[in-house]
């Protein structure tokens, strides 16, 4: 898995972004200097796959509020979510699913899958009727028959585009 360096960004942010230790980072690029990133520069992100060989990618429109599943470009589904309310914004930008954690409880639902963005991720929830609206902590909210079907269907490491 290969991420792009984005403004602002840190090895160590980026290492806790994905869940992986600094160190093994750091094992993979043995060319880079730690504390000297630029923007555009490739840092290899060992133990995921390259989510260009993975089938499936998943489009969030954020002002449509909608999850759309696609395997080699051709919609699958597409389903309806809850997005960041004002304050707690839903991230932009190209991401991974770095792992999945059924059951996770309280306001998460029956599935959590964490997005390579610390903090943030795709899950269920225990309340339905804040789907379609702007309710959440930036997370995408989905209904839990409709994210245990998600979960079901891709592999770690598939591509996300959250775009408004």
């Amino acid at each position: 898995m290969i991420h792009t360096v984005q403004q602002g960004e840190t090895l160590s942010q980026i290492a806790r972004d994905y869940r992986t230790p600094l160190s093994a980072i750091i094992n993979a690029n043995p060319s880079i200097t730690p504390n000297v990133l630029y923007i555009g520069q490739s840092i290899v992100i060992p133990g995921f796959p390259d989510p260009n060989t993975l089938p499936y990618q998943i489009e969030i429109s954020i002002n449509n509020r909608w999850l759309r599943l696609l395997r080699d470009g051709v919609l699958q589904k597409q389903y309806p979510i809850a997005v960041g309310r004002m304050l707690y914004n839903t991230p932009i930008g190209d991401f991974i699913i770095i792992n999945k954690a059924p059951n996770p409880g309280g306001p998460f639902g029956t599935m959590w899958m964490s997005l390579s963005k610390e903090h943030y991720g795709i899950h269920g929830t225990n309340d339905p009727s804040s789907i379609g609206k702007a309710v959440s902590h930036g997370c995408i909210r989905m209904y839990n028959k409709d994210v245990e079907e998600l979960a079901r269907t891709i592999p770690i490491g598939t591509p996300v585009f959250i775009h408004p």
